[in-house]
């Protein structure tokens, strides 16, 4: 019970890996907000998660700066306070670098650096506000580490995300908050069927291939799964990390090392 008695919002947490935190989160004993900007999503997931009372779902747009109010205050009220926040919301797309539209290129750094900023910024203030400190996880991505041919923009927002993570740590540490980053390698979710989609588009291969060989190429051999990254968020928001600020943790299966 690591998280006992505390309030966690999770974005982007009606499936995949924020699903999976928001259900460890709240075996840890924590009371969770599952925000999602998909209204049949949050009921699947606040199904799933089956906690009652303490769990609550509410829709988010990350790209609406009302919206994201609108959910600090209803937290706040329904809860009385937020003491960690796991920025996971984002959405994907990938295009030769001769072929990236702009709207493309606008809706990924809208969603993945601008809305996970201005998130962050509004849980911040309440933190702040609340005197009591407290720990904000932004997902970013093995992505934001190195270019990829084919996800030059993509790579772009999670790289922001990591620097973001940086600046915001050491900005945040004065008033007790906790600014840090879980980097997934490839993860093995829904979207992965659209991913390997515009693979198969992009290098010519045939629909699965690069599916398969990406986990393989994973040094433990497969791909991550979404409860893999369950624990490192426990422990970026338990007293065990309060010593580890603006840092970026890599749960990729040994993919990358940095």
């Amino acid at each position: 019970m690591k998280l006992a008695d505390k309030v966690a919002v999770v974005t982007g947490g009606a499936r995949g890996i924020g699903l999976a935190i928001a259900r460890r989160y709240v075996a840890e004993g924590a009371r969770v907000v599952v925000a999602d900007v998909d209204d049949k999503a949050i009921d699947a997931g606040l199904a799933s998660l089956d906690a009652g009372e303490r769990v609550i779902g509410l829709r988010l747009d990350v790209c609406d700066r009302a919206s994201i109010d609108a959910m600090v205050a209803t937290v706040m009220e329904h809860f009385g306070g937020i003491d960690i926040l796991v920025n996971n919301a984002a959405v994907f797309d990938m295009a030769p670098v001769l072929e990236v539209t702009e709207e493309s290129f606008d809706r990924q750094f809208e969603v993945n650096v601008k809305g996970l900023f201005f998130t962050l910024q509004a849980v911040a203030a309440a933190m702040v506000e609340q005197r009591r400190g407290g720990a904000i996880i932004n997902m970013t991505s093995q992505a934001g580490r190195r270019g990829e041919a084919l996800v030059s923009t993509y790579c772009a927002t999670k790289a922001a995300v990591i620097s973001l993570t940086q600046s915001c740590g050491l900005d945040l540490v004065q008033h007790g908050i906790r600014v840090n980053a879980i980097a997934p390698g490839v993860v093995d979710t829904p979207m992965w069927e659209a991913v390997d989609a515009l693979f198969a588009r992009y290098e010519g291969r045939p629909l699965g291939e690069k599916k398969r060989l990406v986990g393989e190429a994973v040094p433990m051999g497969r791909m991550g799964r979404p409860e893999d990254y369950a624990g490192a968020a426990v422990f970026l928001a338990s007293e065990d990390s309060d010593y580890v600020v603006a840092q970026t943790l890599n749960v990729d299966g040994g993919n990358w090392m940095s």
